[in-house]
């Protein structure tokens, strides 16, 4: 059985990080994609500390007020129909603005209660956001509202924070303050990337979210260098041990040629699981011994080299990443990010939450 471990322990000593390095501003985890795969609600119940949470959509705010999460929580980007106003209203929850027509949805529904309103200035991103000129034609527009709780939350996503040397990065943040200087309200421009490299953005609020969950945002680096601890450990068993002679094929393909004679071991883990099936050089921990990969990925299967293991044994747990082995390598040998991998985790794996501390 293919288990993953979230250790809330390092989830909180994660969070404490972000608290050490924004001293006093408040700190909103992003918990959207069920919590970058870790778990919506027992990432949220773990987190008490949290000033708020960012969701993507409705339901999942949903789901944290049903089990009497009481924190603020910003739905990110996903409010763009008039029924969800009074869904937003019942549950308390809080909108992001980035397009003018979620202006015109509110003029023409006013708010019976005050409804709490983020404001998002598009600075170079070309995602999700008001241009300048529509951000203060927004905001006046809301002034007008007496449903609108004043005074407006102010905020930008950046494009290039896991790259701190980037001018980009630069000429967003002054963007934003050349417009919204203008303006009343609290401000929020940095993400995870920022929050590790950049004082500049540290404004009123912080929106960590990967860094709560042991991994780097930056190219080059694991979580493990930030002082950041794994917060899922995948990890799988042994579930066959063979000893093939030289020139004997592995997998799907025989694209794999034993080179020499050798122990493998089969793990039952695939791409049925989220383990990536298009990924080369990878390696898995068993006994504290690092196993590369051999041929394909299955869907429930994989096979590794057990040379520099041979002691192993059927039932012999494997850990595809976590502790040990930072998702951020098995990333780099799938050619794709940490965010993808933990996002990617299948259901048919079994979810367990640990505390050591």
């Amino acid at each position: 059985m293919v288990r993953a471990h979230i250790d809330l322990s390092a989830l909180r000593h994660n969070f404490q990080v972000v608290r050490n390095l924004v001293g006093s501003r408040s700190i909103m985890a992003m918990i959207k994609a069920d919590a970058y795969g870790h778990g919506l609600l027992r990432v949220a119940e773990a987190l008490p500390e949290a000033d708020a949470f960012g969701v993507a959509s409705i339901p999942e705010a949903i789901h944290l007020r049903e089990i009497g999460v009481t924190q603020p929580i910003v739905i990110m980007s996903r409010f763009d129909r008039a029924e969800q106003i009074s869904l937003c209203l019942h549950y308390q929850l809080a909108i992001v603005i980035h397009q003018l027509y979620q202006v015109e949805i509110l003029e023409q529904n006013p708010p019976e209660k005050p409804l709490s309103v983020w404001l998002k200035l598009e600075t170079g991103m070309h995602r999700l956001g008001l241009l300048p000129e529509e951000f203060t034609e927004a905001w006046r527009r809301l002034q007008c509202l007496s449903g609108i709780q004043k005074p407006l939350t102010l905020m930008t996503h950046l494009a290039c924070s896991d790259d701190p040397e980037n001018s980009f990065n630069h000429k967003q943040i002054q963007l934003f303050h050349q417009v919204t200087d203008y303006f009343p309200g609290p401000k929020s421009i940095a993400n995870s990337g920022a929050i590790l490299s950049n004082p500049e953005t540290l404004t009123d609020w912080v929106r960590p979210g990967i860094m709560l969950y042991g991994a780097s945002p930056f190219a080059g680096k694991t979580g493990e260098d930030l002082g950041l601890r794994p917060v899922m450990n995948l990890i799988a068993e042994l579930i066959a041990v063979r000893q093939l002679r030289q020139g004997d094929y592995i997998g799907y393909g025989a694209d794999y040629r034993c080179p020499k004679d050798m122990m493998v071991g089969i793990i039952a883990i695939g791409y049925g699981d989220g383990y990536p099936r298009h990924i080369t050089g990878a390696s898995v921990l068993i006994n504290n011994i690092l196993c590369p990969l051999v041929g394909r990925v299955s869907m429930d299967m994989i096979a590794i080299d057990l040379t520099l293991a041979p002691n192993s044994q059927v039932g012999n747990a494997v850990i595809l990443w976590g502790k040990g082995l930072p998702v951020e390598h098995i990333a780099k040998c799938a050619n794709t990010i940490s965010y993808e991998l933990l996002c990617q985790v299948t259901r048919r794996v079994e979810f367990k939450s640990t505390n050591h501390e």
